[in-house]
Order: structure tokens, then C-alpha cells, then sequence
């Protein structure tokens, strides 16, 4: 095996790492991981992440963490945490880099002539609501810097814990605008599981959207990533439950398996999925064009091919039949606007 990178001297280790699953919002988390986890100060300068990949369709965003303890098996992250000086493999879920300044340095971008009050997501990598938020709560932190901008933003998470921000999402998007998408590739929770290991069961999720969008957030469901032979049978009841749930708007991608993802993915398919597991991966190299994944700029998120088209039929006329409509649209001009200096005077 190649040598480790080294670790970059601005990652300090936390030596007693908040406990999530002792806070008073675990209700959100889901079961605890086996393995022990460790926590990572980065001592970053910066906070907002530019974007210009055609595949993605945003310029900003704002990733509070680095690792993901959700520990999904086919997160197309996992080879970022190698230029940390971890692996991409356990490290991931096991060694998660937190930045503790971020809402700090995100009031500071905002306040840079250059800031134009686009459209900032939470996040561009690892889920912001991953368990750890529920102790450090830097999402909610710079989600407060947003509200007191009005900046516009929107929000990509598999997890539950979104809910105890639901008032604070709703004003965000009743003063500038704030919209959500709950990933759920799966159905059945059993497979959901297996390859999404300390994720909230789909149930879980689906009561996340419903408790959003009762409170007013414009709320959506990410069918992503599809993964051909194992969840595409499942795409007409996710996006079916969704919006009876609330869900107005839905997306999908189609499952990327960079190396080293695809190591992690095939050894945890061939593990929970043994007697599949073959033609599981026929399946995706079908909708690649014979590989497992692409890398062409503008080609990485979409399929190809018979099987592909077959896919995208089916959720687009499931979305059809259900009423599924656009997303909520940007306001134009942006609402963004620094507040105002408060000067005490003396007496």
C-alpha cells in the first residue's frame, strides 16, 4: 500500500470529543456507531468553497465538517479526506475534521465588498447535519450568520437532526429564502443499512420532510444516488411517501464511484449483498457506458444508455403522476443586506 500522506499541521486533535448521542437531541440520530470516533480542529482562514463544475448545480458553499460519521459506502467525498493525510476508507467515518470558526469567517466573507448575496449550500461535501452538529452546532451558527445577512440558502442532508432548526429555516426563508432536499436513495431500510450505515432510516427522513414543510420550509426529496439493480425498483415509493410527506420538488443523481469510493463501495455491496453484488455492478457499468464511473466534466452525475433512459422514464413520470413541480425560485435581486452599524452613545 502507498505511504499515508502526512497531516497537514492546521488539523488539531480534540482529545475528548463531544459525545452527540448524550445531547438532549438525540431523538434525531439514529443508533451510535460501533467505532470510536475522533475529532479534528481545522484552523481554516476561509469558510466559502467556489464551485465551477458544470455537474453541480451551485457556486458556494459552506461545509462545517470534513468526514462524515453517516459512513454512506458510496460517498463521492471519501477521496478529499486523503488530502487530510487520512484514509478513505474507516478514516472517513472515524476521523472527522470540524472547523470552529466557520459562522466567524462566514460574517466575514459577507462583509467583503465582493459578496453579492448569492446563493450559499450547506454543504458541497459532507452532510452539515451529520450527529457531531447536534453538540458543535456550527451549521446552526452560520445558518444565524445567513439569517442576519439575509443571505439566500439551501440545504442538502440525509439527516433528521435538520428538525430542531425548522423555525430557524422558516424564518430564514420568510426574511431572504432557505429551501431543503432530504436525500433518500432507498426504501427498504434494511438495504438503506447496509450501505448507509449510521444514517436515520428513510421512515425517519420522511417525517424530516414533513416536519419542514409544516413549519414552512420549502422542502424537496433527492432520490440520489440511484444505484441501477439495487434501488432503482424503489424510486416511484420515495418519491411517493415524499410527497405525501410534503416533498413539492425532487431530484436525482446517478451513484459515482471515483477510486478509491469504488474499493469502499464494492467491498461493502459484496458484504451485505453477496449474492447480487454482480450484477449490481453490471448494472451501474450499463448506465457508464462499461465503468463504474465518470470522469468527464458535465458527464459525472447523469447515465447513458438503455437502462439509464429507463430510469429517468420512471421518475419522471412518477413525478408526473404525483404533482411534482419546480423549485422554489431565487429571489431577484438577492435579499442580501449587511446590517446595519449600532453605535452607543455616550451620556
Amino acid at each position: 500500500m502507498p505511504p499515508r500522506k502526512k497531516r497537514p499541521d492546521a488539523l488539531k486533535r480534540v482529545s475528548n470529543p463531544p459525545n452527540p448521542w448524550l445531547s438532549h437531541v438525540v431523538e434525531y440520530l439514529g443508533e451510535p456507531p460501533k467505532a470510536e470516533l475522533h475529532l479534528h480542529e481545522d484552523s481554516s482562514r476561509t469558510i466559502l468553497a467556489h464551485n465551477n463544475s458544470p455537474d453541480v448545480p451551485f457556486t458556494w458553499s459552506v461545509n462545517p465538517y470534513r468526514g462524515c460519521v453517516h459512513g454512506c459506502a458510496y460517498c463521492y467525498a471519501r477521496p478529499g479526506h486523503e488530502t487530510l493525510g487520512f484514509g478513505a476508507g474507516s478514516d472517513f467515518d472515524r476521523h472527522i475534521v470540524f472547523k470552529p470558526k466557520a459562522a466567524e469567517l462566514l460574517r466575514e466573507a459577507f462583509e467583503k465588498r465582493s459578496w453579492k448575496g448569492e446563493v450559499v449550500i450547506f454543504s458541497g461535501v459532507t452532510d452539515c447535519y451529520q450527529p457531531l452538529e447536534a453538540s458543535l452546532e456550527l451549521t446552526r451558527q452560520c445558518l444565524e450568520v445567513c439569517l442576519e445577512y439575509r443571505n439566500p440558502v439551501a440545504i442538502i442532508t440525509k439527516s433528521a437532526l435538520i428538525e430542531r432548526d425548522a423555525e430557524l429555516l422558516a424564518e430564514l426563508h420568510r426574511e431572504a429564502y432557505c429551501q431543503v432536499l432530504l436525500s433518500i436513495p432507498f426504501f427498504d431500510p434494511e438495504k438503506a443499512r447496509a450501505i448507509e450505515p449510521t444514517v436515520p432510516t428513510p421512515a425517519r427522513r420522511f417525517k424530516a420532510i414533513r416536519r419542514l414543510s409544516e413549519a414552512g420550509v420549502p422542502t424537496g426529496v433527492n432520490v440520489a444516488p440511484i444505484i441501477p439493480g439495487l434501488t432503482d425498483e424503489d424510486i416511484p415509493q420515495i418519491l411517493e411517501h415524499a410527497y405525501e410527506a410534503g416533498a413539492r420538488y425532487a431530484g436525482k443523481i446517478l451513484v459515482r464511484l471515483p477510486s478509491p469510493v469504488k474499493e469502499v463501495f464494492i467491498e461493502r455491496l459484496r458484504s451485505a449483498f453477496p449474492h447480487r453484488a454482480k450484477k449490481i455492478l453490471h448494472a451501474i457499468e450499463s448506465c457508464r457506458g462499461g465503468a463504474l464511473s465518470e470522469t468527464r466534466f458535465g458527464h459525472r452525475m447523469r447515465g447513458q444508455g438503455p437502462r439509464w433512459d429507463a430510469i429517468v422514464g420512471l421518475f419522471e413520470q412518477s413525478c408526473d403522476r404525483l404533482g411534482y413541480g419546480e423549485h422554489v425560485p431565487v429571489p431577484d435581486p438577492s435579499p442580501f443586506r449587511r446590517p446595519s452599524p449600532q453605535f452607543t452613545l455616550g451620556l
